[in-house]
């Protein structure tokens, strides 16, 4: 909120004039010393009241004229959005005071619970760069060291988030009727789960996984979808876990698309529509280099979206474990 007060105040004065740049978020990291989370929400929050607009091969400048809403040029216009700014830098220095003041009362009602709650709601609004020790304290309006008394660090602190955001989203407690119908119950439930949290899955680890009971439980559920059909353990154990990995790895980009959106303004869909022809054509268009990319762009249009792609590897992951489970019925069978 101070950081998106002053920039109002550039804005607003004219020391930042219509058309022209304004500090990106890797500037307002350097400048103001914080997390890549906390800049987008500055540059989101400028654009929110239309100040600002990004505009493609450029960034994002002050907004006026027809790309967008022209600043205020009149002296009440620019009281207005200046009141607006110095409201917030109020609000700011008032939830600082009342952090301090409730300090020591804060602290005592700490608990595990209550810290990775918090934990959780920060990553999910600003996402895991902006996650820290202190960022959390800040949150709770206590000192950073007190966490430490029921939080060893950061990697005690993700992994207690991991396991709590499984947990809130349980499997259902009958289970299906088939192993395919239960390898895609599991698995979907993980794609809301991811959806719902981005962060979460560039902490998943399929290597070195983290002790995390209620994501256990998902694996569990999984390999008891395959006991009976004729697979070895080890198959067993092998396509739980590659389909699980499946999952996870196409919901990284969850959190990606996310940061990109904040970054540009725009979401995967304006970005497509607005990429430069040119550019396009000069790149992409060579029919000798690039046949099939050619074929495509004068087709159809076809669906690439994280949902389509999903629902196509889902179905071929399955599709792939039951041709697994045919063939050891009939070597079965044959024997």
């Amino acid at each position: 909120m101070r950081i998106t007060a002053e920039l109002r105040r550039r804005i607003t004065t004219g020391e930042l004039k219509p058309g022209a740049r304004v500090p990106s978020t890797r500037r307002i990291m350097q400048e103001w010393g914080v997390a890549m989370a906390t800049a987008t929400k500055v540059l989101n929050r400028l654009r929110e009241d239309g100040l600002v607009r990004a505009v493609p091969g450029v960034g994002t400048v002050v907004a006026a004229g027809p790309g967008g809403p022209a600043v205020p040029t009149s002296a009440a216009g620019r009281a207005v959005v200046a009141g607006r700014a110095a409201g917030a830098a109020g609000v700011a220095g008032a939830a600082g005071a009342a952090g301090a003041r409730r300090g020591r009362g804060g602290e005592r009602e700490l608990g595990r619970e209550r810290i990775v709650a918090a934990a959780v709601g920060v990553a999910d609004r600003e996402g895991l760069a902006a996650l820290s020790m202190r960022r959390v304290a800040t949150e709770l309006g206590v000192a950073t060291m007190s966490l430490y008394r029921h939080v060893p660090g950061k990697d005690e602190l993700l992994r207690l988030m991991m396991d709590r955001v499984f947990g809130e989203h349980p499997l259902p407690a009958e289970r299906a009727s088939d192993w395919r119908a239960g390898l895609e119950e599991v698995s979907r439930l993980q794609w809301r789960i991811y959806r719902f949290h981005p962060w979460l899955a560039s902490t998943m680890s399929f290597t070195r996984p983290v002790l995390a009971p209620d994501a256990a439980l998902h694996t569990e559920r999984a390999m008891g979808a395959l006991v009976g059909v004729g697979l070895t353990g080890e198959e067993v154990a092998q396509a739980a876990v590659t389909l699980a990995a499946f999952t996870c790895g196409l919901a990284v980009h969850f959190e990606r698309e996310a940061q990109a959106e904040q970054d540009s303004g725009m979401s995967a869909d304006e970005w497509m529509d607005r990429l430069d022809d040119e550019d396009h054509d000069r790149l992409m268009a060579d029919p000798e280099r690039f046949p099939m990319f050619d074929a495509l762009n004068r087709g159809p249009e076809i669906d690439m979206s994280l949902e389509a792609l999903f629902e196509f590897g889902l179905a071929r992951m399955l599709d792939g474990v039951g041709a697994l489970i045919a063939a050891r019925g009939s070597g079965m069978a044959d024997g």
